[in-house]
């Protein structure tokens, strides 16, 4: 190299500014990986990059999302101010006139309306402090029943199942360190590989370790090509196959006598529901051979330990909670539970799916897994805020069940925070008709979102890199992120926005918050005594490690592992349930002679309004695909990358064929993070379970054709 060279590059060097590295961690799924932030100047540019750290759930490791999870929150169509829609157009409006329409539109509506027509819709992605407070403003500052949020379309069945079954809802009985520990595993319905990759390591290991893994999925996954067997089921058939592992486990002597006499309660009664079941008929629902049933519930039974994870393949069903609790009688009647390397969990999905329902964004619930219902738990809640427990309202409804509502007219008035119901809605296409009935619609987002074109005011809000609060993890650990970069234009907190419409509404006095920590002492304060007992967990002891919940008292270690000693039930005992597994749900027909499932791929995460921005993550899958098997998509005259419309009873999508040999020939999969004709989310159905109110995206019935002519078709 020539000193000429030399001294350029030299003098280039001098104009580099010093690397600043700021502490934060990655927003979108339930393993809440940490991260050093580290921006780059050069001369007038910035380069940023993601560099993974050390914390006990993830143990160092960053998958593509959280690589380039920054690219979104650096994004230039980030919302910058408040935005008012004027003849039809939006225009920059000052935020104390944002606030005052706020104020003024919730009064006059629910003076004409009624309290409850103005709703609160929320997302599982605001951190505990933003959760716990929306669900105050809403009782409190609002006075209605109806909150709901897009975490009713993610962990609602394994809720409602664990809670009935354990008498509490943790997302996974067991901290992750013991899957290794495992000797057999089952992967129901999860695809970890992609959905939640950073927890493959410890499926690695376990398969390392000798333990078997059982993937239950429709379609050959990455997950699903690492397991010893796969049970690729018709899709919404997993009750009807976990009754029938049962029925082996009961026949075949596999059964933990001591455990169910001492621990369970209802045995003898699904004793006798199992024994009538027929092998013939459970094979004619699953389209899985009985050979290999038989050697999936061997498996199981032999271990000394085991361990079954679910997600949303088999919970977003009209019987996903049926399956949850079939799948939990099979663990409690084989005794895992409890124990090292022996437990059950449901993989939460999205980043505070757990925390986010545990504090009161749900209809039915108040802090710290209390019920709205429930006058003991009504009378403490209304202590901690101030309020008498007369003026608390009662549960309402579900997400969908609150869109019904406004195309009803019965909800005129609506607050959407951290979602994205036009996309992420069974139905779609029903629910942007919906809400553009309503009165007034307010939405804090940081993007124009396809729920925020549609509304009348657009509220500004920071990214997680601004945002500091708590999340819980897919574990039960309450994680800490701190705020690494300072807010961008006129944007507010979700918190500081509820805080300042609570004080246009007159109820200042009950949002007295001026910091995070503030409003997590006082959650603290909600869920003490609660089944989600937070009130050990402190900011300073958090800047330290990450706490498992319950952790009752500042000296309480945290409960890593559920149920060791007893079930959170009053006697301390485990319910076993006796619930149909024949499917009652939409069928194929001549007219519709195929099962379309959806769900998420890698580089992409729920509506994709943050991972559509990422170049990173949108060049590696920029638009929604069908994958069809290739016989299949031969009957129907459908090549490989053709673009296919894909039609159900409710509706058309328009997506690119993508062929795959290992999904089964009856059934396509689409996953659903795009918006417009690849918007599959328009044609799915929207039955809801009959427990728990979770849509069945999983499962309806479509046709396929190819598209010669888009203006003919």
């Amino acid at each position: 190299m020539t000193n000429e060279l030399l001294r350029y590059f030299r003098a280039k060097e001098k104009e580099r500014a010093s690397e600043t590295a700021a502490a934060t961690q990655c927003p979108f799924c339930s393993v809440q990986c940490t991260l050093q932030l580290v921006e780059e100047r050069i001369v007038e540019r910035r380069r940023y990059k993601a560099v993974p750290t050390d914390n006990p759930t993830s143990n160092g490791r960053l998958c593509l999302k959280g690589m380039n999870a920054h690219q979104h929150a650096l994004h230039p169509e980030r919302l910058l101010v408040p935005l008012a829609k004027v003849d039809g157009r939006f225009v920059r409006v000052r935020w104390e006139e944002a606030l005052s329409l706020i104020a003024e539109r919730i009064i006059s509506i629910q003076k004409e309306d009624g309290v409850d027509a103005f709703a609160v819709y929320g997302g599982g992605s605001l951190t505990n402090e933003e959760a716990y407070l929306l669900g105050k403003f809403a009782r409190v500052a609002l006075k209605t029943r109806h909150i709901d949020y897009n975490g009713r379309f993610c962990m609602s069945a394994a809720a409602a199942a664990m809670n009935d079954a354990f008498g509490l809802d943790r997302g996974l009985t067991n901290p992750l360190s013991d899957i290794p520990l495992a000797q057999t595993i089952i992967l129901a319905g999860t695809n970890v590989a992609e959905c939640q990759p950073t927890l493959m390591p410890y499926v690695y290991e376990a398969k390392k370790n000798g333990a078997f893994i059982i993937v239950v999925d429709p379609r050959e996954t990455k997950t699903a090509a690492l397991a010893d067997l796969h049970l690729p089921l018709k899709p919404g058939t997993d009750a009807a196959l976990a009754v029938g592992i049962g029925k082996v486990l009961l026949d075949e002597g596999y059964i933990d006598e001591a455990f169910v006499r001492e621990r369970t309660v209802g045995f003898a009664e699904w004793k006798q529901h199992i024994e009538a079941v027929e092998m013939d008929e459970i094979v004619r629902l699953t389209d899985v051979p009985e050979e290999k049933i038989r050697l999936a519930a061997r498996k199981y039974g032999e271990a000394a330990d085991a361990i079954v994870l679910t997600a949303r393949g088999l919970e977003q069903q009209t019987d996903g909670y049926a399956a949850v609790r079939q799948w939990i009688n099979v663990v409690l009647a084989t005794g895992n539970i409890g124990r090292p390397g022996s437990g059950f969990g449901s993989i939460t999905g999205q980043g505070n799916g757990q925390g986010g329902r545990e504090h009161g964004q749900k209809a039915d619930q108040l802090p710290g897994y209390r019920s709205i219902e429930h006058p003991q738990h009504r009378r403490y809640i209304a202590s901690v805020w101030g309020v008498a427990p007369d003026e608390l309202p009662r549960k309402g409804v579900s997400a969908y069940e609150m869109m019904q509502k406004i195309d009803a007219g019965e909800i005129t008035g609506l607050l959407v925070m951290g979602s994205n119901p036009v996309v992420s809605s069974p139905n779609a296409a029903f629910v942007a008709k919906a809400m553009q009935k309503l009165k007034f619609l307010v939405v804090a987002d940081m993007f124009l979102s396809e729920t925020a074109e549609l509304a009348d005011l657009v509220l500004p809000v920071s990214s997680y890199l601004e945002d500091e609060g708590t999340v819980t993890n897919v574990e039960g650990r309450v994680c800490f992120r701190p705020a690494a970069r300072k807010r961008l234009g006129e944007v507010k907190h979700d918190w500081e926005i509820l805080c300042d419409i609570a004080c246009k509404l007159g109820k200042g006095r009950f949002f007295p918050f001026t910091s995070a920590e503030e409003i997590f002492n006082e959650l603290r304060l909600a869920s003490r005594g609660g089944k989600a007992d937070y009130y050990g967990v402190t900011y300073e002891r958090l800047r330290r490690e990450r706490v498992y919940w319950p952790c009752p008292d500042a000296h309480h270690p945290g409960t890593p592992r559920l149920f060791t000693e007893r079930f959170a039930h009053p006697d301390g005992k485990a319910r076993f349930a006796v619930l149909p597994f024949r499917p009652e749900k939409e069928e194929t027909d001549e007219w519709y002679p195929l099962y379309l499932t959806t769900g998420r791929v890698l580089a992409h995460y729920l509506s994709g309004t943050q991972t559509r921005r990422s170049p990173a993550l949108s060049a590696r899958q920029p638009e929604a695909v069908v994958e069809i098997h290739p016989r299949t998509a031969k009957r129907y005259g459908i090549g490989p990358g053709m673009l296919v419309r894909i039609e159900t009873r409710r509706g058309a999508a328009v997506v690119r064929s993508r062929y795959n040999d290992q999904i089964r020939e009856d059934t396509i999969f689409v996953p659903f993070h795009w918006s417009g004709l690849g918007q599959i989310n328009n044609v799915t159905s929207d039955e809801l379970d009959p427990h728990c109110r979770m849509p069945a995206f999983k499962r309806c019935a479509a046709r396929v054709r190819p598209v010669v002519d888009l203006g003919r078709n």
